[in-house]
């Protein structure tokens, strides 16, 4: 089975797109990395140090710290693809991660967006 071609791309490459998307609805970087980290367990400066190095998606699920056990909770559609019904395990981590993007962006209230 061949990979999904995003699996390769930097998440430094798509991350001004997830900063850009929250700030456009009058949401912050912070916010957006406050959600970043809540999924994957880096802290802000494992955060950056991932950004810098251009990590790939699939390294960058793969290294992180502490994969957030409550991502499990998150639900929905992304793409026109229900994210709790995605099986292959790094797509899944990126849809949870654009699903988290995309309520920020809605205006979510962040405890609910980090199901607290």
């Amino acid at each position: 089975m061949t990979k999904h071609r995003i699996y390769a791309v930097s998440v430094a490459s798509v991350y001004p797109l997830y900063v850009a998307k929250a700030e456009k609805k009058g949401r912050s970087k912070a916010e957006v990395d406050e959600v970043i980290c809540w999924l994957t367990g880096y802290s802000s400066n494992g955060l950056t140090d991932q950004l810098t190095k251009k990590t790939s998606f699939e390294d960058f699920f793969a290294q992180a710290p502490g994969m957030n056990p409550a991502r499990s909770l998150i639900a929905g559609v992304v793409c026109g693809v229900r994210v709790e019904e995605i099986q292959e395990p790094v797509m899944r981590e990126i849809r949870y991660l654009d699903k988290l993007i995309d309520e920020l962006a809605k205006g979510k209230a962040m405890e609910k967006i980090l199901r607290k």
